[in-house]
Formats: structure tokens, C-alpha cells, sequence
């Protein structure tokens, strides 16, 4: 699901990766507000905050604010870079190295994050955003556009609009094209809401440590995602061995 780009990417990738990602967006949504009482998956609302504090001459706070919205850009930069120095150097590894990033900052906000709530909270929500900036131009990279997983807004927005369209889609193939964007839409929100879910059952009884399951999450699929493909690339050419010799003894033969 992270490795497939192009033609050879198919909806049910992007239902694997949409799944996981959507999941993890929704606990961090969560535990970072339940811990530091700040918006840590999308900027939308500290923009209002922003121009809230400037129009009241509150300079400083409005300050804080701005480097939210600019970390959460700073990831969304930095996994794009990554990714065009990666296509580089190495296609393999194109999208997993910014998904590691992210993996490792949701690590060290989980182990390192009590700590830091006492006088260094604004870090948390530093790093958070940076993590689901990180995430969410990876994702749309990677889908073309066609999984956003951060937040919400666009989501229902667009979610809105296909469904008006279902009523006036009659062609079978324009229409079975929509449902499967409604469904794909549907399974985003639904897998965010399951995160925020799990996240707030859990942080009650284990804090910020609930991150590690996030972390643990994105590992897990990158690791998935290698041992697949490496068992495909073995399997294609262990097929093309066996057609190589099967020509080679008809060419005997012959």
C-alpha cells in the first residue's frame, strides 16, 4: 500500500492506507487535544485563533498560533522533499522514509511527552503537527489526491457533493465509479472516528503512552508492506525462472 504508484496503484490499496492512516489521524486528534487542549491533526482552527489574537494586539500569543500552522506546513514540506529526493536516489523506499519520520516523532512524543507537558506542552503540539503534516502530503502523494486523512472538513465536503451525484449518475460505470469513492470517503471518516474512540478510552488510563499504538500502527504496515513485497518479487521471479527453463527444454526438444 505504500509501495504502488501510478497504474499499478489500485482503490484497494488506497482502502489499506486510507484505513491505517485515517486511524492514526483520529488518536492523534485526540490525545493531543486531551493533553495540551490544541488542535494537532489540521490547521484550520488556529487560523481563527491567529487573526483572533492579532486584531487584539495580543502579539505573542498570536505568534504561538503561527508556528502551529507553520510546523504542520514544515511537515507537509519536508515529506515532499523527502519523497522527491528519494525518487531519486532509490524508488523502493519513496514514501516509507517519511512514514518512518512520522512513526519515530509519534514514538518520542509517547515515551518523552509527560515530561514535557510541564512548561514545554506547545512542543507536543509542535511535533504533532509536524507528524500529520508529514502524513497528510504523503498520503496525498501517494493516492494522487484521493485520500486525505488529517481532518474532516474537505471529507463531508466532498462526501456531500457525490452523493447529490448519485442521483443524477445513471451510467453504470460513471456510477459504480461514484459508490466506490463514497465507500472509500465513509471508510476514512468511519476509521478517524474509531481512533478518536480508542484514543479516549485509552488516555485516561495511559496518557500520552497511548501514541505508542499509533507509532506501532505505521511500523507495523511499513513492515507488512516490505515482507509483501518481497514475497511478490520472489514469486515473479521464481515464475520467470520456471517459464525460462520450461523454454529451454522445449527448445532441446525441438
Amino acid at each position: 500500500m505504500f509501495r504502488h504508484q501510478g497504474k499499478a496503484r489500485m482503490l484497494s490499496h488506497n482502502k489499506k492506507i486510507a484505513s491505517l492512516l485515517s486511524f492514526v489521524a483520529g488518536i492523534v486528534n485526540v490525545a493531543g487535544f486531551l493533553s495540551v487542549q490544541r488542535l494537532t491533526t489540521n490547521v484550520t482552527g488556529h487560523f481563527a485563533f491567529f487573526i483572533d489574537e492579532i486584531f487584539k494586539l495580543h502579539l505573542a500569543n498570536g505568534l504561538i498560533f503561527f508556528i502551529y500552522i507553520l510546523f504542520f506546513f514544515l511537515g507537509s514540506f519536508t515529506s515532499s522533499l523527502l519523497i522527491e529526493i528519494i525518487t531519486r536516489k532509490n524508488e523502493r523506499f519513496i514514501y516509507i522514509i517519511p512514514a518512518l519520520l512520522e512513526s519515530l516523532i509519534l514514538y518520542a512524543i509517547a515515551l518523552g511527552g509527560q515530561a514535557l507537558l510541564q512548561g514545554h506542552a506547545d512542543f507536543i503540539t509542535y511535533s504533532l503537527l509536524f507528524a500529520m503534516g508529514l502524513q497528510n502530503a504523503l498520503v496525498t502523494r501517494i493516492s494522487d489526491a484521493m485520500v486525505r486523512t488529517t481532518h474532516l472538513t474537505g471529507l463531508f465536503t466532498d462526501l456531500g457533493i457525490e452523493l447529490s451525484q448519485l442521483f443524477f449518475y445513471k451510467i453504470k460505470e460513471q456510477r459504480d465509479k461514484l459508490i466506490a469513492t463514497i465507500r472509500l470517503r465513509l471508510r476514512i471518516i468511519i476509521y478517524f472516528f474509531l481512533g478518536g474512540i480508542v484514543s479516549g478510552l485509552l488516555y485516561s488510563h495511559a496518557g500520552l503512552y497511548v501514541l505508542l499504538l499509533p507509532a506501532t500502527l505505521l511500523a507495523v504496515g511499513l513492515l507488512y508492506d516490505s515482507i509483501k513485497f518481497k514475497m511478490i518479487s520472489w514469486k515473479r521471479k521464481n515464475n520467470s525462472s520456471e517459464k525460462a527453463t520450461t523454454n529451454k527444454r522445449f527448445d532441446l526438444a525441438d
